[in-house]
């Protein structure tokens, strides 16, 4: 099984494609996962670069979140998931729905990407996070049940943090939860915040073994299904996701220092 490491655009996204394409080569990543720009030609630029570099795309959808009430939501759904289809990336990561919208309106949104993903021949994940119809195992299990072809990201630093666990107390949620997981996002939360200032401080060992233990099993049941590709995107994001010192407002780590660091790791781990 094939394993590519993308490489978030979330904290580099004042770089333009001129600087980040060639920031992202030189530091070993497959490809980018990005929100696709709207605008023709600076989509087409991206491409482009991208292209050159031999990098691969995974397009981002989370501008939803500008969209509270429903109509609207599901109205900016459709345009940004087509717009991000058209761009042919390996698949599309999306933040769907609420986790207060009905769970039948949350429903008709799955259905909507679900169609657009058939139309265009584009794997649509929807990914596991706060707020969002998946923001809880709670939530998310009468989904699963109803839905047995849902594809999911494994961003389960939300649930760490949702739960105030390492979820050491819910197998039978990730027994439930795993199998569906097409794509990681590779972030490490504890039970007090989705991310840990430095996933390599020794204070840390525990979260991080939890974290690949989760990791380690979707590429077992990846390449027990004969999966050809599993993707991960070394996610640690910018302030206030990486905490600050009080009154400087000075990160206490650098976010593409640990996102590289996280590619390495799973290279070393997995392979390719």
């Amino acid at each position: 099984m094939d394993i590519r490491i993308f490489a978030p655009q979330w904290g580099s996204n004042e770089l333009p494609a001129s600087v980040f394409v060639p920031k992202v080569k030189a530091a070993g990543f497959d490809g980018i996962e990005m929100s696709v720009p709207m605008d023709a030609a600076v989509r087409a630029e991206w491409a482009a670069r991208m292209a050159d570099a031999g990098l691969q795309l995974i397009a981002a959808q989370w501008e939803t979140v500008f969209h509270p009430q429903f109509d609207e939501h599901k109205a900016a759904l459709e345009r940004l998931l087509r717009n991000a289809c058209e761009a042919k990336p390996v698949l599309v990561n999306s933040h769907t729905g609420k986790d207060w919208y009905s769970r039948e309106q949350n429903l008709e949104l799955l259905a909507l990407a679900d169609g657009i993903a058939k139309e265009y021949g584009v794997t649509i994940v929807h990914e596991i996070h706060r707020s969002r119809f998946s923001g809880h195992p709670m939530l998310l299990l009468p989904y699963l049940r109803d839905l047995p072809q849902l594809a999911l990201t494994a961003d389960l630093s939300h649930w760490c943090c949702a739960c105030e666990s390492l979820l050491e107390d819910q197998p039978d949620t990730l027994d439930a939860t795993l199998p569906h997981v097409r794509h990681i996002h590779a972030r490490v939360g504890h039970s007090q915040g989705p991310q840990v200032a430095d996933f390599r401080a020794p204070e840390h060992a525990d979260a991080l073994a939890a974290h690949l233990s989760w990791w380690d099993r979707v590429v077992e049941l990846r390449r027990a299904a004969a999966c050809p590709l599993m993707t991960f995107t070394p996610e640690f994001g910018p302030a206030p996701y990486t905490q600050t010192l009080p009154y400087t407002g000075q990160p206490v780590s650098n976010a593409w220092e640990l996102n590289v660091a996280m590619k390495d790791l799973l290279r070393s781990r997995y392979g390719n």
